[in-house]
């Protein structure tokens, strides 16, 4: 069986920036241990692949993400590159998408003016919390605060702290977390926060840029800044921004994707 294949950098300005997904569209799911082994094969953070499937009474899609260890609960950078795919290359005119998850619906949206496309994500507002044994350790470097949601959240005092950070990928493996969001105050004009994370257990070491993690990051950073609109940076060797709103229970990200592959696999 032949199946297309697309492989977008998401929350990127041009290719090799942004973080990598591997899209596969389907007309019926594959068996679960069949996705998983195309994920494992394309050795990406994410392959997502999607169904058509009516959505709240909308023609959407069922969408599901695959790292190469596990299927998530909630993917960020593939929901983008999904929907660029959607709306670039098989319907172009939509400007809506509604995406059943694990996590619920999420809707996506095109900004004409700004080229963007916008996701609407839960929140998962990070409260204060006591690290595992062997966290700090792991990490090389202590926080300034400890807070957890999904994923742990450490906070920095600073940009160069964070991007000096040289985590044990090792000692990460046994968390009892997801994974590991490091967060300190932006470092450039326009940008807010810089972040970085780590999922080794998950066969993600470090992701270059992570949506799903910002579904923490946004609702930290704007009340700590007293505001709902934060433009934050994943300080990655690939770097990607992203174009966040903090609405309670709801957090609205967006950014830009560009293509970088197009095929066909066979399973």
């Amino acid at each position: 069986m032949r199946l297309p294949i697309y492989q977008v950098d998401a929350f990127a300005d041009r290719v090799f920036r942004g973080n990598p997904a591997a899209i596969v569209p389907l007309g019926r799911w594959l068996p679960a241990e069949t996705m998983q082994a195309i994920a494992a094969e394309n050795n990406l953070s994410e392959t997502a692949f999607f169904v058509p499937e009516t959505v709240d009474g909308h023609d959407g899609f069922g969408l599901r993400w695959f790292t190469p260890e596990v299927e998530v609960d909630l993917c960020g950078h593939a929901t983008l590159a999904s929907a660029w795919v959607i709306f670039n290359r098989l319907d172009g005119g939509r400007s809506r998408i509604d995406f059943a998850t694990r996590s619920g619906t999420l809707t996506v949206t095109q900004d004409g003016e700004s080229g963007r496309i916008a996701m609407d994500f839960p929140g998962r507002a990070p409260q204060p919390a006591a690290p595992c044994a062997g966290l700090v350790e792991a990490m090389g470097a202590a926080p300034q605060s400890v807070l957890a949601a999904r994923d742990y959240l450490l906070v920095y005092a600073s940009a160069a702290e964070l991007r000096a950070l040289k985590p044990d990928m090792h000692g990460l493996m046994g968390i009892d977390k997801f994974a590991v969001i490091a967060t300190a105050p932006g470092d450039e004009p326009g940008i807010d926060c810089v972040s970085r994370f780590f999922a080794p257990a998950k066969g993600v070491p470090e992701d270059p840029v992570t949506g799903s993690a910002h579904c923490t990051v946004v609702p930290y950073w704007a009340q700590r800044l007293g505001r709902s609109d934060i433009v934050a940076y994943q300080a990655s060797a690939r770097g990607g921004r992203l174009y966040c709103r903090d609405e309670g229970a709801r957090v609205r990200m967006a950014g830009t994707c560009m293509p970088y592959l197009e095929g066909s696999i066979t399973v």
